[in-house]
């Protein structure tokens, strides 16, 4: 009779765990309550638009150790190699934006501001692997411009012949940037040692995410108003296969063993998770939580109703989680990728979306 009622217990005991821990997923907590869950080593960079900051969060303990005011609406980042230097793209609001800031992160501080003059709404940006130069996209001038952050003046600007060129992502090598034209639904493909234009690639209607393999044979795009994803030949520059997708994917990632692509779809609320491989589409994750009131003046409002709106998606070179940005929660959502699971929830900002990854442990 007592080895009965023990085990009746212990499930009662465990039923009401496990009903506390969706409670917590609901409300944006971590679903474990405890602190440290996102593991692995380093420092978050989480741009919040809403705000114009940058919040600094430690990874092994999930908490914020800074916040540094930036330009209007920060829309993404890029890390140096060293991983000393944060350069953020300052979109603008309803106003276009149209300068860099250029962050310190060992002292947390914004070190210079570059003017980009005519070159409005910047947006994706990579570093070279000098650690001097980067990319960056201008969306109004629909231009790919190289700057020199010691010069802090753009030394380059490259036609895409596309609308609205939007994301850009670098070959493996360094040797071609591929640009997402969202206007014009195409990618154009940049030659970065000749700094000339090579050739734009209709994908498919809102082309907007855009990543390539890590072995440099796939650029992988997603079209937001298609709803699918398109797979480019990164040698012969044909699209080789398209599949369809949840709603809105706005953003692509490879897992840096090249295994899988994760897609994060503003619309359904989810993200979605393709074998790159065998090109099929193997999980869709929701992220299980709902917009909070009083968004209707964010870029997305309330035109994807409750959806907590995934965009950013950061996937560290260790391989052990993803992180995904859903902006109109502000949480940024931890999925392991061993399990495709989600095991934590993280605060920065209002409006979180562009995330970025430093080898260095910021603490408080």
């Amino acid at each position: 009779m007592h080895f009965t009622l023990t085990m009746m217990a212990l499930m009662l005991l465990v039923m009401m765990t496990a009903t506390e821990a969706e409670a917590q997923t609901t409300r944006g907590e971590s679903p474990s309550g405890a602190e440290g869950m996102s593991g692995g080593g380093g420092t978050l960079i989480v741009l919040n638009k809403d705000e114009a900051s940058v919040s600094l969060l430690n990874r092994e303990t999930g908490k914020e150790v800074g916040k540094i005011a930036v330009g209007d609406g920060p829309h993404e980042v890029a890390v140096s190699p060293d991983g000393k230097t944060a350069v953020v793209c300052n979109y603008g609001t309803r106003t276009p934006g149209n300068s860099l800031s250029l962050i310190d992160l060992p002292t947390r501080t914004v070190t210079k501001t570059i003017d980009l003059g005519e070159y409005k709404r910047p947006h994706g940006i990579l570093f070279f692997a000098d650690g001097q130069r980067i990319v960056v996209t201008s969306e109004v001038a629909k231009k790919l411009l190289i700057v020199d952050l010691a010069k802090g003046e753009v030394i380059k600007a490259i036609d895409t012949e596309g609308e609205l060129s939007h994301m850009v992502v670098l070959s493996p090598d360094g040797r071609r940037a591929y640009v997402a034209n969202l206007g014009s639904s195409s990618i154009s493909v940049i030659d970065l040692e000749s700094g000339t234009f090579i050739a734009r690639i209709a994908t498919g209607e809102g082309s907007e995410g855009v990543d390539v393999s890590p072995d440099g044979k796939e650029i992988w795009v997603g079209n937001r108003v298609a709803n699918n994803v398109t797979i480019v030949d990164a040698t012969t520059l044909k699209v080789v296969y398209t599949m369809d997708c949840a709603t809105f994917p706005i953003r692509c990632k490879f897992t840096p063993d090249g295994r899988y692509v994760l897609v994060s779809c503003a619309s359904s609320g989810d993200v979605v998770v393709f074998d790159a491989k065998k090109r099929t589409l193997i999980k869709r994750i929701s992220m299980e939580l709902k917009a909070l009131e009083g968004t209707k003046d964010r870029l997305f409002g309330d035109r994807f109703g409750d959806s907590p709106v995934p965009v950013g998606i950061l996937i560290p070179p260790d391989g052990l989680h993803a992180y995904v940005a859903n902006t109109n929660a502000d949480i940024i959502t931890v999925i392991d990728l061993k399990t495709f699971e989600i095991v934590d929830r993280l605060t920065a900002g209002n409006e979180p979306d562009g995330i970025g990854w430093t080898a260095l442990e910021l603490k408080p």
